[in-house]
């Protein structure tokens, strides 16, 4: 097959181009050239999806006598009025079109469980360009995708948090870079609570599968509610690095009490109730159409292991994780965090 790849080269992009060629796809990648190299063995188109221009250009670059991708496989948009722009584009040189999209896009979560037919947040297709960073944009953007290609000729999957070889965000790689220094470590929450996670290899193989097979609809895609623990987690990553790691759990109160940043200090970390004494629902997305229709999660134990295998290949990093658009530190400082083992917090 043909396929476009908006965007290509760090994390999940990189690993949707992977598993493309090694299914012997032919891969177009479009993107700035900006967050890493592209694979090799891709046909690079350089250009900025922002600008009309850089997409006529893309679509003149379209391969086969036809000029057209079987398959465009969106990983990079944010803005509804860009996507928009690159759909209306390509319908004509695309047969199918994958938008990856986020849970983010559904208005009652974290609040409340969320499924395939959750409603949207407001955000209308094709909002004008360079809008502030929100939550209700991914849900602009998919409508924008399916104003122009149908619900039968496109495919949103709502992401839920990934995790894999190659994070760019890293909040497994801060994980698993504390538990190798060992000693005792904050373990937020409790050991038992449900998480939700999935491999960026696992949902880049169930996107390929759809859009070769050209199936339409929408699915939350991430592992099944249950599936593993912060507990499973967290000594996988001590296991991963063969550390002596002691986790010491503590209990949400006492770090919301002591100021900790929940996703930020500790990464991967969400109190289950608020102020008001009310559940979250962070870890409770209903995956179960897409497990039927395909997707398929390997052991969280062999995610951490090979996460932990390519931070030894990459090398240590000199700045430091951040993210949002305060850029925020990820990571508790070391002297807060034995502070509050000591019971001082």
């Amino acid at each position: 097959m043909r396929i476009l790849v908006l965007g290509g080269s760090v994390f999940l992009g990189r690993a949707f181009v992977t598993e493309a060629l090694a299914r012997g796809h032919e891969v177009t990648v479009f993107n700035r050239g900006r967050s890493g190299p592209d694979l090799p063995g891709t046909v690079t188109v350089r250009g900025d999806r922002h600008n009309a221009g850089d997409l006529a250009a893309l679509v003149q670059r379209a391969p086969g006598p036809d000029r057209a991708w079987e398959a465009v496989i969106d990983t990079s948009g944010q803005q509804p009025h860009a996507v928009a722009t690159s759909a209306r584009l390509l319908r004509e040189h695309a047969s199918h079109y994958v938008f990856v999209s986020s849970v983010h896009a559904f208005a009652r979560w974290p609040d409340r469980p969320v499924d395939e037919d959750s409603p949207l947040h407001d955000c209308p297709a094709d909002s004008p360009p360079g809008l502030p960073f929100s939550t209700a944009l991914k849900a602009g953007c998919e409508r924008s995708v399916i104003e122009q290609f149908g619900t039968d000729r496109s495919t949103v999957l709502n992401c839920g948090l990934l995790i894999g070889p190659h994070e760019s965000i890293g909040r497994l790689p801060w994980w698993l870079e504390r538990t190798a220094r060992g000693g005792r470590v904050l373990a937020p929450g409790r050991p038992d609570l449900p998480i939700q996670l999935v491999d960026a290899r696992d949902f880049a193989a169930f996107g390929l599968d759809l859009g070769e097979r050209g199936v339409g609809g929408r699915f939350v895609t991430t592992s099944l509610p249950g599936s593993s623990t912060y507990g499973e987690l967290l000594t996988a990553c001590a296991a991963a690095s063969g550390s002596n790691a002691e986790l010491v759990w503590v209990e949400d109160q006492r770090l919301r009490a002591a100021g900790v940043r929940p996703w930020s200090e500790l990464p991967l970390w969400y109190p289950e109730f608020d102020d008001n004494g009310s559940a979250g629902a962070i870890w409770r997305a209903d995956s179960r159409a897409a497990a039927a229709a395909g997707l398929r999660c390997r052991p969280l134990a062999e995610t951490v292991h090979d996460t932990w295998a390519w931070l030894q290949e990459r090398g240590p990093r000199e700045e430091p994780y951040t993210q949002g658009l305060q850029g925020d530190v990820l990571g508790i400082d070391p002297q807060k965090e034995r502070r509050i083992l000591a019971g001082e917090l």
